[in-house]
């Protein structure tokens, strides 16, 4: 299952939410079909209706008023994973990258890929390494100069991985 998209709250008195969308196109958050809750117990159809402030306001089947939309406030959307388009050269789903396997360009095993994260200033990659502590780097070439799904791992830059590894202070960065 991805996670397409979460609601944000309710918009208006009929029912309307508002869902963040994860899609690259906010309105796509509708276009794969039905969503569920992430147990698949819960289904809705999702009827974009506007936009507003980046989130797609939608009607959900099943929420008729205010206080059933936002009971969903939180809910995170999924579909299963076989409805998304297949990914041009050189781009990747996020969910079809955690779990894989990370060295560095040196060969080192330097754990899994965690997660993926965009906090506004780009995506960062997240890393658990084998000592089970946790590293972020910026999701770019540079760091992340290799990705082969088929082979289950990613490669990042050893130089860039021990950066981000330093000690706070222990960095020079003017």
């Amino acid at each position: 299952m991805v996670c397409i998209g979460a609601v944000a709250g309710a918009h208006g008195v009929r029912g309307n939410v508002r869902i963040k969308p994860f899609t690259d196109a906010p309105e796509d958050v509708a276009a794969y079909g039905p969503v569920t809750d992430a147990e698949g117990v819960r289904a809705f159809d999702l009827t974009p209706v506007g936009e507003a402030g980046g989130l797609v306001v939608a009607r959900m089947s099943g929420v008729s008023d205010r206080d059933a939309a936002e009971a969903l406030k939180g809910l995170r959307l999924y579909i299963p994973r076989e409805r998304l388009p297949a990914p041009a050269p050189d781009e990747f789903y996020h969910a079809d990258l955690i779990g894989l396997r990370v060295v560095d360009t040196a060969g080192r095993d330097a754990g899994t890929v965690n997660a993926l994260h965009d906090f506004g200033a780009g995506d960062l990659i997240e890393i658990r390494r084998p000592d089970d502590r946790l590293v972020l780097l910026p999701f770019t070439r540079t760091a992340v100069p290799a990705i082969d799904p088929a082979a289950g791992e990613v490669t990042v830059e050893a130089a860039q991985l021990a950066a981000a590894e330093a000690p706070p202070g222990a960095r020079d960065d003017r």
